[in-house]
């Protein structure tokens, strides 16, 4: 502490207090001799060899020692404010002199305040000092506020996140809404707007189905019973659809039955003239001849099925071959002869049924695993047909089967009209509901296709008929020369529908109407012309 001269006063400035204020001390008590530690205890420093601590003052003389340890010159006093490490002199034997002893030990002497009259001092900022010091309080307290800051900050995080959630959760309930208005919209359901055939096709058209067509071809006579195969994996269900041999189906030569379309132009033609006609996607086609389906019977150890007839035995006086009645056991023989039974006078749809019986109740029996399945396939030993490898087929015939099993399977017949087209009925029932699809009937006043052959011997005949059946309005599809001449022409038509027309066809090349007949013709042709010598063209 630095000590200087009171400019206003008789009073020596000395420092400050533990409080920060000033102490002053008077210099009239001071101007002989000046002790900078005057009114402070003094500690003798050898008081610890007694034990006791014994204050000093300076203005009493020497130590017990006879030493003067605090004695100081007055002018390197006022130079140096930090007090010297004491010098000790020896002035000889000890005096009897003893300095006294001072009540106060700890505080140093604070002078009188000044008085009120005097002018206010001119302090200077190197007059004072400042004290920091540690409160633990005031840690206590800076840790509340940073405490009290983070949770602030932690609630208000928490209320960004839930109001980013709810407005997350607005956003895709307005999607949500927006599209269902959308469907029902599309659908055609909203309240007040017309209902559309439109939505409820494409609604049934979007389900998942697998179509395959199957034909069962009898060796020997080479009839086909036709059925389709549908496996709904969104309904859940599996329907197997008979097909009618009259169905009317068009193809790049015309128009044609079911029945001759497989004869005439195979499975793959067929197939097409299928998905033209019921609007369906076919997967393939398998093939079973009833030698196969034999097989296949066998390999499920038989069926069982509710006979609707008796099935006579191959030849007079055999026994039956299938007893009429219910749950009636069938090995592979007896259910192929179950299954192209056709009783005289019965219509094609009686027997088609039966076959639907048979499929149906092998399907029951059939592995519901797909390699399973398809083991048994490939065990038949058939050729398969190029659009539906072993494979496929087995994992087609596994689906089915699953159904079968746990009673989601029918069977349904098309109803086909006279003239073998469907009716608007079917379309909008079984055809949309069961295959999805949308019929596209084929024309059933479409041009008859005539094949003309030339037998008479004369060139020029075939050309003269040609120019005569295509003014009639009928369609020529070739003309060629027979291999032999004949006396008698003759107009052969193959289906009972075109009768009539081939009647008609023989009164326009100027031939008796008797000489339309039934029989077997060309392939592509609706009715077979042979031209004779009796043909007067």
């Amino acid at each position: 502490m630095n000590d200087r001269q009171d400019p206003y006063g008789e009073q020596q400035f000395y420092g400050y207090d533990e409080y920060g204020r000033p102490i002053y001390h008077d210099l009239q008590a001071t101007q002989q001799t000046y002790d900078p530690y005057a009114g402070q205890p003094v500690y003798d420093p050898y008081a610890t060899q007694t034990g006791q601590q014994q204050p000093i003052r300076q203005d009493y003389g020497h130590d017990q020692y006879g030493y003067e340890p605090y004695a100081q010159q007055p002018q390197q006093a006022q130079q140096n404010w930090v007090p010297q490490q004491p010098q000790y002199e020896d002035y000889g034997p000890q005096q009897s002199q003893q300095p006294q002893q001072t009540q106060q030990t700890q505080q140093p002497s604070v002078p009188e305040p000044r008085q009120a009259t005097q002018e206010p001092e001119d302090y200077r900022t190197e007059q004072f000092s400042f004290i920091e010091e540690k409160d633990e309080e005031s840690e206590d307290v800076i840790d509340w506020l940073k405490f009290s800051e983070s949770r602030t900050e932690r609630r208000e995080e928490a209320k960004r996140r839930g109001r980013n959630r709810i407005i997350a959760l607005i956003v895709a309930l307005t999607l949500a809404l927006v599209g269902g208005v959308g469907y029902l919209w599309y659908a055609g359901k909203l309240p007040g707007m017309p209902s559309d055939d439109g939505p409820a096709v494409a609604a049934d058209s979007a389900e998942k189905r697998d179509v395959i067509v199957v034909h069962l071809r009898q060796l020997g006579s080479g009839d086909t019973s036709t059925a389709l195969l549908v496996n709904n994996e969104t309904a859940g269900r599996a329907t197997t659809v008979l097909l009618p041999n009259s169905l009317a189906l068009s193809s790049d030569e015309g128009t044609t039955t079911l029945g001759k379309s497989f004869k005439s132009q195979g499975a793959g033609a067929t197939r097409d003239a299928l998905d033209t006609l019921l609007g369906s996607d076919i997967k393939g086609t398998w093939r079973l001849d009833t030698p196969y389906l034999e097989n296949l019977v066998q390999l499920v150890s038989g069926i069982t099925v509710d006979a609707d007839t008796t099935v006579p035995g191959a030849k007079e006086g055999d026994k039956p071959l299938v007893h009429k009645g219910s749950a009636r056991e069938m090995n592979g023989q007896t259910a192929v002869a179950y299954a192209t039974y056709r009783a005289a006078g019965e219509p094609q749809t009686k027997q088609l049924a039966r076959f639907g019986q048979v499929l149906q109740a092998t399907l029951k029996k059939l592995p519901k695993d797909a390699e399973a399945a398809t083991s048994t396939v490939q065990n038949l030993g058939q050729i398969p047909d190029p659009s539906l490898s072993d494979s496929q087929l087995g994992s087609a015939l596994a689906l089915l089967a699953e159904y079968a099993g746990k009673g989601a399977y029918e069977t349904e017949l098309l109803p086909v009209e006279a003239n073998g087209t469907l009716s608007d009925k079917t379309a909008e029932g079984l055809v949309k509901k069961v295959l999805g699809g949308t019929v596209k009937n084929s024309d059933p006043d479409a041009a008859l296709r005539v094949r003309v052959k030339n037998a008479t011997g004369t060139r020029s005949a075939a050309d003269t008929a040609r120019a005569a059946l295509a003014n009639g309005g009928y369609t020529v599809v070739s003309t060629g020369a027979a291999d032999a001449a004949v006396a008698t022409s003759t107009v052969t038509y193959k289906d009972e529908a075109d009768a009539k027309k081939a009647q008609e066809v023989a009164k326009t090349l100027g031939l008796s109407p008797r000489a339309a007949r039934k029989g077997e013709g060309a392939a592509n042709a609706d009715v077979t012309v042979v031209l004779g010598k009796d043909y007067k063209g």
